[in-house]
């Protein structure tokens, strides 16, 4: 297995993947629930192929789709973390953060605050100018994980995915920007003291 910069929050531990994540990814990939958004749910070859190219990315970059554990609760819940998207479009090259969580993990703020942890390493270790995220506009849970994380959504950017055909009914996708002076400012407003 790569060995990955590992990243920790407050409940969580971003870590780098283990053969014994893969059942719970396989699980995961599979449920219709969690792939409301994405183009369709992956079997378990196509999940352990997935698994196979992030702990490449992790391999040449030392940085990417963290494995997500909540210790003493949950081994695996899904991935948060920085990579870039494989697709051309006016915003790319670029780093994207994503996530991708076990419904039984949703509604607890694990996503946002391995988020927070992600554009930390990423402003504060890589030196990145920008991070950027997208969706489908349906998707309001995801949306309102940008929000939380102080992307802002660029408006001009939104496109259309070019790995979906025309007409089909995820092809469109808003585009959310944080850029590195944002993110820093964001920092401060957060740590001032409160009078």
């Amino acid at each position: 297995m790569s060995r990955a910069i590992e990243l920790a929050t407050q409940r969580l531990r971003l870590r780098a993947w283990r053969a014994s994540d893969r059942d719970a990814f396989a699980a995961l990939n599979a449920d219709p629930q969690v792939a409301e958004y994405l183009p369709r749910i992956l079997d378990r070859a196509e999940s352990d192929a997935f698994a196979d190219r992030i702990e490449a990315f992790f391999e040449s970059h030392g940085y990417g789709l963290w494995a997500v554990e909540v210790p003493r609760v949950a081994d695996f819940i899904g991935f948060v973390g920085l990579s870039s998207p494989g697709f051309e479009a006016a915003f790319t090259p670029c780093i994207e953060i994503g996530w991708r969580l076990a419904k039984e993990h949703w509604g607890h703020g694990y996503a946002t605050e391995a988020a927070r942890a992600a554009l930390s390493f990423g402003f504060e270790e890589l030196d990145l100018d920008e991070i950027v995220s997208f969706t489908v506009p349906a998707n309001r849970r995801s949306r309102a994980v940008m929000e939380r994380l102080g992307m802002q959504r660029d408006v001009a950017g939104d496109f259309a995915h070019p790995r979906l055909p025309p007409g089909h009914r995820l092809r469109e996708h808003v585009l959310y920007r944080l850029a590195r002076d944002d993110y820093f400012r964001l920092r401060s407003q957060a740590n001032a003291p409160r009078i």
